[in-house]
């Protein structure tokens, strides 16, 4: 008499515990190799985010975060002013130039005048807030969650004198030029902002 288990497949078939065994072996091995597959096909991006005003802070998170979401693999490596956006205390300060912005609604000699810079910054942050548009902390935040890498350029952290601890957890320190390039020549897209 044989102890074997007969398992139901469903089309009206029987398969032992070892043919089962072997069957999900089999179908692990498919899916991995599917896996390696699309790791293989997914789009790389890059983004060089070196301005760090209110208005130049939105792009490269925003870019970075929907790459994210449609499976890219992405990195953002901040650099000079561009550090700004990951020090977290200076990202809640980002301001808004009115001087030499084209798009800005009022002549450069008004523009020049004391004080026109912080009215601007009110005036964008109080149209984020009615908008609904999410802060450059939400933006990091969901950056992040997305499994994009938020690099800090290393020769940036010492010219400026910043500490690894003032950025945002998640963030990637340490990160050079030559580590920057290489990813840039591996990505799909390039972009500097």
């Amino acid at each position: 008499m044989s102890t074997e288990t007969q398992t139901p497949t469903g089309d009206g078939e029987s398969m032992s515990e070892a043919e089962l065994e072997a069957r999900i072996a089999e179908l692990e091995e498919k899916i991995a190799g599917l896996e390696t597959e699309l790791g293989d096909d997914r789009k790389k991006m890059t983004i060089v985010a070196t301005k760090g005003s209110l208005d130049m802070a939105y792009p490269p998170l925003i870019l970075a975060s929907t790459a994210a979401a449609f499976g890219w693999e992405v990195i953002v490596f901040h650099t000079f002013w561009g550090l700004d956006i990951l020090h977290e205390e200076k990202s809640k300060k980002l301001k808004l130039s009115a001087l030499g912005n084209p798009n800005m609604p009022m002549p450069n000699a008004l523009a020049a005048l004391p004080g026109m810079d912080s009215m601007a910054t009110r005036m964008m942050r109080k149209r984020i807030d009615d908008n609904g548009t999410a802060t450059i902390e939400e933006l990091i935040d969901v950056s992040l969650e997305s499994g994009v890498e938020l690099q800090a350029c290393q020769m940036t952290v010492e010219l400026m004198e910043y500490d690894e601890d003032d950025f945002y957890d998640g963030v990637t320190t340490g990160v050079g030029a030559a580590t920057a390039l290489q990813h840039m020549a591996e990505s799909d897209v390039q972009l500097l902002i």
